[in-house]
């Protein structure tokens, strides 16, 4: 089986909880599961930025990437917060390799909006060396900056960077693991099941909004990308991706069909 695993930057955050996810993929990649992870970092990026005097500014929930900024970009997104995850994956017994979207092209994009600086919108994702790592035993970890053939640098959101690759891939199954516990209805209810239709209705409604609509978007995007499967689920629950594996109803399950549970 084929799944991709995004994980928030919050989650890896705090050494014990990534090295709980880390012992949790590492496991999934032992029983078989071809897995690529996709990261992201922004708490890591707002602190780092804020410990330099230098103020995070958001557009449309997307940050404001200047040149300075995307230095950043490359030091925690591309570098620390990567390498820890390598590092906590190898010693939980996966052998991990650190990745951008800028090696081989993996993911190329393009610019989204001049105001937004180095912001960029995902055009393609060129899925050949995650092919090459995955069926050589290895767990491709990719961070959410892209490049273009012209040799420019992106900030990228994550959401969308593990859609892109998890559709190149080909992965059967894409879970968002999130510091929330799932969809809530209008009623502060978890959905477990939730289909598109009813994603939009969210979103529609003002009832999923910020994070959680960028994650419903990408969620729709990725079943409209040929994902079979995905899920928005607690990351920091026990042993969460096992149960997720093993079919348990944790979180919420989008669809592109009707829901037959609420």
């Amino acid at each position: 089986m084929k799944v991709l695993v995004k994980l928030g930057g919050t989650l890896l955050d705090a050494a014990e909880s990534r090295d709980s996810l880390a012992a949790q993929l590492a496991a999934a990649r032992g029983c078989g599961v071809e897995l690529v992870v996709v990261h992201g970092g922004g708490k890591q990026m707002t602190r780092y930025l804020a410990e330099r005097g230098v103020e995070s500014r958001f557009v449309g929930g997307l940050r404001v990437t200047t040149p300075e900024t995307l230095d950043a970009v490359l030091k925690i997104f591309a570098g620390s917060v990567n390498h820890e995850l390598v590092a906590s994956l190898n010693r939980a017994g996966a052998l991990a390799i650190g990745l951008t979207g800028i090696d081989a092209l993996l993911v190329e994009a393009e610019e989204m909006d001049p105001a937004l600086g180095a912001v960029g919108r995902v055009t393609r994702s060129n899925p050949a060396l995650l092919h090459l790592l995955v069926t050589g035993g290895y767990v491709p970890v990719v961070a959410c900056v892209a490049g273009d053939r012209q040799g420019r640098v992106y900030n990228v959101n994550a959401d969308q960077m593990a859609v892109a690759c998890a559709a190149a891939f080909g992965a059967e199954r894409l879970v968002f693991l999130t510091d929330v516990e799932g969809v809530l209805d209008d009623d502060r209810r978890i959905r477990r099941v939730l289909t598109a239709a009813e994603s939009r209705e969210l979103i529609a409604g003002g009832i999923a909004t910020g994070g959680m609509q960028a994650k419903l978007n990408a969620a729709l995007d990725a079943l409209a990308g040929g994902v079979a499967r995905v899920r928005i689920a607690p990351g920091a629950a026990p042993d969460v991706l096992a149960r997720i594996l093993a079919g348990e109803e944790i979180g919420t399950e989008m669809t592109l069909g009707e829901a037959q549970t609420a």
